[in-house]
């Protein structure tokens, strides 16, 4: 079973924020964390669901969130 290391993640993002400030070239940054949290959210909860054989109630479990509040999130990414 491979696992990811949460400094890997954490090296990764630091990484892509870096370049991201970087392209800006002087422009204003606004809204980075809704940026951050909307590119990460859609993949999680794809992997979960894959993890779970598409079983909602099991992946709100592992995810730490409520079925509804899953079901909802996935209408927002369009997930099915």
């Amino acid at each position: 079973m491979t696992t990811v290391d949460e400094s890997e993640l954490a090296a990764c993002v630091r990484r892509e924020l870096k370049k991201y400030f970087k392209d800006l070239d002087g422009e204003p940054a606004s809204r980075v964390y809704d940026m951050v949290m909307n590119c990460v959210e859609k993949p999680v909860i794809q992997e979960v669901l894959d993890h779970t054989a598409g079983n909602q109630s099991r992946a709100a479990e592992i995810l730490g969130i409520n079925r509804n509040t899953l079901r909802k999130k996935m209408q927002q990414h369009g997930i099915k």
